[in-house]
C-alpha cells in the first residue's frame, strides 16, 4: 500500500483523535502533524509538506476554505480533504472551488475516511453519495429560483445582490447605507424591490436565499436588520 504522510486540522481534540485512530489502522500511513486552527494548519503544512491535509471548515483564525486556498498556493502538491459536520451545498462548492479534492461529513468518518484519503491521494475526487445529493439539491433549487425570476421578467442588479449579502450578514439598513455611501431610504427601496423580485416575504426568507446563493459571510443574528 502506498505510503502517505497526513496532517489533521480540527479545533476539537476528540475529532483529531478519532481521525488519527482510523488512519493509523492503514499500513504505511502516518499522521505527521496536527493543528487546532486554520493558521496552524497552514504553517504546519508548509513546514511538513504532507501528502494529504484533512481540514475542518469551522476553525478559529482561518476557516477551512481559506486555509485550503492558502495551503495549495504554498504547497501545491498537498491534497486537501475537507472533513466537516456542515451539510451545505454552498460550502461544498466553495471548498472544491478553493482546491479541495474531497468533502466528507464527520458522520461518515469511520466508514469513508480511509476511502476518501486513498482516492484523493491517487489524484481522484471524493464525495459521498450524501454530499453529492446535497450539491444536486442545491443546484436544482438555484435553477428553480432563476427560472422563477426569468418568468417574472426581472433580474437582480449587482447592487441589490450586495444588499442581500449585507442583510444576510446581519447589517441594519443604517449600517448598509453607511457602508455603501447611500441613504437609508435608498436601502429600504432596494430591499423592497429585492423582496418583490425574488418573491420573498420575510428577512428569514431572504437570509435563506443568500445562504443558497453563497452570498453570506456569516449567518449570525439579523435582528437589527429585521427591526428596521
Amino acid at each position: 500500500m502506498k505510503k502517505l504522510r497526513i496532517l489533521i486540522a480540527d479545533d476539537h481534540g476528540l475529532v483529531r483523535r478519532g481521525t488519527r485512530a482510523v488512519l493509523r489502522s492503514r499500513h504505511g500511513w502516518s499522521v505527521v502533524g496536527e493543528a487546532a486552527n486554520g493558521r496552524e494548519a497552514l504553517e504546519k503544512t508548509i513546514k511538513l509538506k504532507p501528502d494529504v491535509a484533512i481540514l475542518d471548515i469551522s476553525m478559529p483564525e482561518l476557516d477551512g476554505v481559506e486555509a485550503t486556498r492558502q495551503i495549495l498556493e504554498a504547497v501545491p502538491n498537498t491534497k486537501v480533504l475537507v472533513l466537516t459536520m456542515h451539510e451545505s451545498d454552498q460550502l461544498v462548492r466553495r471548498a472544491l472551488a478553493a482546491g479541495a479534492r474531497g468533502y466528507l461529513l464527520k458522520s461518515d468518518l469511520t466508514e469513508c475516511l480511509a476511502k476518501a484519503v486513498k482516492a484523493i491521494a491517487d489524484g481522484k475526487r471524493f464525495l459521498t453519495p450524501k454530499v453529492s445529493e446535497i450539491v444536486l439539491d442545491g443546484f436544482l433549487g438555484t435553477r428553480s429560483e432563476h427560472r422563477q425570476g426569468e418568468r417574472r421578467g426581472t433580474r437582480t442588479t449587482p447592487r441589490e445582490m450586495e444588499i442581500v449579502r449585507l442583510l444576510a450578514d446581519g447589517k441594519s439598513n443604517k449600517e448598509i447605507a453607511t457602508q455603501l455611501g447611500i441613504t437609508v431610504r435608498t436601502v429600504e427601496t432596494h430591499r423592497a424591490k429585492i423582496m418583490l423580485k425574488l418573491d420573498l416575504h420575510s428577512l428569514a426568507d431572504l437570509i435563506h436565499y443568500a445562504i443558497r446563493q453563497g452570498l453570506h459571510k456569516t449567518v449570525g443574528s439579523a435582528q437589527s436588520a429585521e427591526s428596521e
